[in-house]
């Protein structure tokens, strides 16, 4: 079967990108796609509108490769075109707008590798067929027979139990302008992203026991616009395989003064939106809970507790790119396809990974050559392994001497400036989606050794993480360690080859 094209391309309003890159362009392309027949019977068309960007040509860079490039001709070599990650097609929907979540703690993936709607990170389609809802009709309820009938009847509906007479029940009716995707711990349908407790440090394999989760069954729901600019929003809670929500006697719930209920899950959903964007020179922002509605509260004093914090009026729950997303067990990154466009990717930091190995750093004391393990093998420590004294940043190969009996077991002297600290194993962050910019990785966290370029390593020092019920603490997102130190990560001090 041969295909047939027609196409034409519209210039749209938008130039440049402030960043300082060279200038581009977005275009939207039409194309008309048809059979032979169906274009001689001018019947079965498949209209698809594709957004490029025109950009002057520019040095190619590793994480280039990842990119879909074009060259028309030989003769249209003074432009190169770049399929971003974002398109449309009017037909059977696609993939609209991808965001990403990502889960921290897993450098990649998880233990055991991602499976089904357990993944280390999730991607949000278009759905073929709108699924999201909207509220409709209130009922308030006297009687638990009513309010069973009512939940029933097939619809989504939120429950706001006030009293064992009195329930005020929230009908909720199909929005076919926006698409919903739901987390929670639950592996019922509902739920698209599978989420667990995150346990920090080196425990980090399936079979760790959790004795009892902080993460609600049914944690959150976010909804996407269908049309652009694509916004996301977050709500407190999901919809159950019965399509209800159902908040009890003991939870924080209220009547606003424009007269609709809203409320708090028991643990909370806890946003923080990076003050920047999620760049090299971002900034923490504050910690926010949203509501079941999706409004916007300062944190209660813990994070169960009854009394709900104040509304914050001039905050929203639109997510943006770099938003952390905390489940009380879990956090999450939202990445905006915009931004990931711009980030570096698997392959890049595979290149620089080669990179470093390809300059052949020395242990300055057994004179052995040390290289990072390939990503695969980002688990198991091997003999060329490098190691590090975090406590300075001098890297050598692996040895068994250098214990200080007045120190902790980890702890050793760095036999090029006699300072004591840990000595760790030295990983590559794997995860590209952690990344603020695509510098090489000259840092390191302390205390586990998880390595990345300066201004990551920098910026996820400075975020508080929620930990436990009301402590927040700054942790490596690659596996979540609580970190230590003076500044929480070093500059690595490599040796080059001495011949």
């Amino acid at each position: 079967m041969e295909l047939q094209m027609e196409h034409q391309v519209w210039p749209l309003p938008l130039e440049g990108n402030n960043t300082g890159e060279s200038p581009r362009t977005l275009c939207m392309v039409s194309l008309d796609v048809a059979t032979k027949n169906q274009r001689r019977n001018h019947t079965g068309y498949l209209h698809v509108n594709v957004y490029v960007w025109l950009i002057p040509p520019v040095k190619e860079e590793p994480w280039m490769d990842s990119l879909t490039h074009f060259a028309p001709s030989s003769q249209d070599k003074d432009i190169v075109t770049k399929l971003p990650l974002s398109f449309s097609v009017s037909q059977a929907g696609g993939v609209l707008s991808q965001p990403f979540l990502f889960l921290s703690r897993y450098n990649g993936s998880l233990p055991n590798g991602d499976r089904g709607r357990r993944k280390s990170r999730f991607a949000l389609y278009k759905r073929p067929k709108a699924n999201g809802v909207k509220p409709s009709t209130v009922h308030v309820i006297s009687t638990p027979q009513a309010s069973k009938a009512i939940s029933c009847k097939g619809q989504h509906s939120i429950s706001y139990t006030l009293s064992r007479n009195q329930t005020v029940v929230v009908e909720y009716t199909h929005d076919k302008d926006t698409d919903m995707f739901q987390v929670g711990r639950s592996t019922e349908s509902p739920i698209d992203f599978v989420v667990t407790d995150t346990i920090s440090g080196t425990q980090n394999n399936d079979e760790t026991q959790i004795t009892q989760s902080t993460i609600s069954r049914f944690a959150c729901r976010i909804v996407c616009d269908r049309s652009p600019p694509y916004t996301a929003r977050i709500f407190a809670a999901g919809f159950d395989s019965s399509k209800n929500i159902f908040l009890g006697e003991k939870a924080a719930k209220w009547k606003n003064p424009d007269g609709h209920m809203d409320g708090l899950t028991t643990n909370g959903v806890l946003v923080m939106h990076p003050k920047g964007g999620f760049t090299e020179e971002s900034k923490p922002g504050v910690w926010r809970e949203i509501s079941v509605c999706g409004d916007v509260y300062t944190l209660r004093e813990t994070r169960s507790a009854q009394q709900r914090g104040k509304l914050v009026e001039n905050e929203t729950n639109v997510l943006q790119d770099g938003s952390l997303i905390d489940l009380c067990g879990a956090t999450l990154l939202w990445r905006t396809a915009d931004g990931l466009f711009h980030a570096p990717t698997q392959k890049h930091i595979e290149a620089l990974r080669q990179e470093i190995n390809a300059a052949r750093p020395q242990c300055p004391v057994g004179l052995n050559t040390l290289a990072f393990p390939s990503i695969n093998r980002k688990d198991v420590v091997e003999e060329k392994q490098p190691w590090a004294y975090l406590s300075c940043g001098h890297v050598h190969g692996y040895h068994n001497w250098g214990h200080r009996s007045d120190t902790e077991a980890n702890e050793r002297e760095c036999p090029m400036c006699r300072t004591v600290g840990p000595y760790v194993p030295l990983w590559l962050g794997c995860e590209a989606g952690f990344y603020v910019d695509a510098g090489p990785p000259t840092h390191a966290f302390t205390p586990c050794g998880h390595v990345c370029s300066e201004k990551s390593a920098k910026y996820w020092s400075q975020i508080p993480l929620p930990h436990g019920t009301h402590a927040f603490h700054a942790a490596c997102p690659f596996c979540a360690t609580q970190l230590s130190g003076e500044h929480n990560c070093i500059k690595l001090i490599f040796q080059g080859p001495i011949d």
